[in-house]
């Protein structure tokens, strides 16, 4: 009865290979909301989304009249929306480190992740190989302590750095080599292991890793 009350008539406009999008399938795997899930490519948009969203950008989250375009603040509504299990703390302080972590998330790694991705100069994919490496392997001795990103339980922060985990043999990154990443790499299997993270993958992203 659960699963039925909380079904939805969502549309989620999601680019099979974008961490962005990846990270809202995440939540949305972990909320157990059922979606009508429109897969697309970011260079050839479904012909409806220009209608929808002012920027004809993936992902996009459709609930009835609510039309979000952008992936934090769908995963926030998500949270709210649907709140168990829930995925920020409850305390405002807490919530406020939680969204700064991801606020830093995106200005360390996904800038890096998209310029890795769409750069064509071959200096600036290395730098920024390297730069993200070094930054990953930089937090690897936090896992020691908790299970999750600075958190005993799974938040919202882990559904932003999962994606990115998950691409670095895609983005031409190892890991493994390094004697301090035994504690990132345990986090990665819980993290990879998890049934809504595999429920997140499209295709195109299980193939990364094969």
């Amino acid at each position: 009865m659960g699963v039925v009350a909380r079904r939805s008539s969502m549309t989620f406009f999601s680019d099979s290979t974008s961490h962005y999008s990846h990270r809202v399938r995440i939540v949305l795997a972990e909320k157990g909301v059922t979606v009508e899930m429109i897969e697309a490519n970011a260079a050839h948009p479904p012909v409806e989304l220009a209608d929808l969203n002012p920027y004809n950008s993936l992902p996009t989250l459709v609930d009835r009249d609510l039309v979000l375009y952008e992936s934090k603040v769908m995963m926030e509504y998500l949270d709210e929306r649907f709140p168990h299990p829930p995925l920020l703390p409850v305390y405002p302080v807490a919530r406020a480190e939680s969204r700064l972590y991801i606020h830093r998330i995106e200005k360390d790694w996904c800038a890096l992740v998209d310029a890795i991705q769409h750069t064509r100069s071959e200096n600036v994919v290395k730098k920024s190989t390297k730069e993200l490496r070094d930054s990953i392997m930089g937090i690897a001795p936090i896992f020691v302590e908790k299970p999750f990103f600075m958190s005993d339980e799974f938040t919202l922060v882990d559904c932003c750095i999962a994606p990115i985990l998950w691409r670095l043999p895609f983005l031409g990154i190892d890991i493994r080599s390094s004697k301090q990443s035994k504690p990132l790499l345990t986090y990665m299997d819980v993290l990879f292991n998890r049934e809504s993270f595999q429920e997140s993958l499209s295709e195109q992203e299980r193939e990364m890793r094969l």
